[in-house]
């Protein structure tokens, strides 16, 4: 009995074969995004560590104001609907420099950043009111301890994005910010999106849940 022996020829000499392109996956992250969701998973843990902080202590203070008798819901609602609504526009915004529409970038970008900057001045007389209405300071009791530190902390992180946006609309009054070129707007719009979802929880916690 003989046994059937198979074998792979070469290539003639002189010749190669062709080699395949590489294969590249169609949505892998860039460094850079790589980079900006481990720095938003390590803000989760930073946020997350004072939101059971505020809510441990909520309730335990023996002199006021208390978060029932110093908090108010009106103007922050205001504030948030602003916020909530920059998350829309920064995401339009991105949308239209992907399709190569300058000017609708800058009017949507422009927009997100007025609504940021209204939630700011919102948060600021806020607090004027809480300090000199109801003599609400960080070192008054825990509530403003915890309260002064988690909302400031968000604060500025929204202060932080603000700023950064003023930036990418220099860039690209300069026409620096093209749909070549929108890595970065990218990158602003996540951690915008995530400072908008961060306020959802911080409102819930200290102005609904809290009270």
């Amino acid at each position: 009995m003989s046994v059937a022996t198979t074998t792979m020829a070469g290539p003639p000499a002189g010749q190669s074969f062709p080699v395949p392109p590489a294969i590249r996956p169609e949505h892998t992250l860039s460094p850079g995004q790589w980079g900006m969701l481990s720095f938003l998973v390590s803000e989760v843990a930073l946020f997350g560590t004072l939101i059971v902080t505020y809510l441990f202590y909520v309730g335990k203070d023996v002199v006021g104001p208390t978060p029932a008798e110093a908090l108010s819901l009106g103007l922050v609602v205001c504030t948030t609907a602003c916020l909530l609504a920059s998350s829309a526009t920064v995401h339009v915004a991105e949308r239209r420099l992907e399709r190569g529409n300058q000017v609708g970038f800058l009017r949507w970008w422009l927009a997100t950043l007025v609504l940021g900057a209204a939630f700011l001045g919102g948060t600021a007389f806020e607090w004027h009111d809480l300090i000199y209405r109801h003599q609400l300071t960080i070192s008054r009791n825990l509530f403003g301890t915890t309260y002064y530190t988690l909302v400031g902390l968000h604060a500025l992180h929204v202060t932080a994005g603000v700023s950064i946006m003023l930036i990418v609309l220099g860039l690209a009054l300069c026409r620096r910010v093209t749909s070549a070129n929108r890595a970065g707007v990218g990158l602003v719009s996540w951690y915008w999106h995530f400072v908008d979802g961060v306020w959802v929880v911080v409102f819930t916690v200290v102005y609904l849940v809290g009270r």
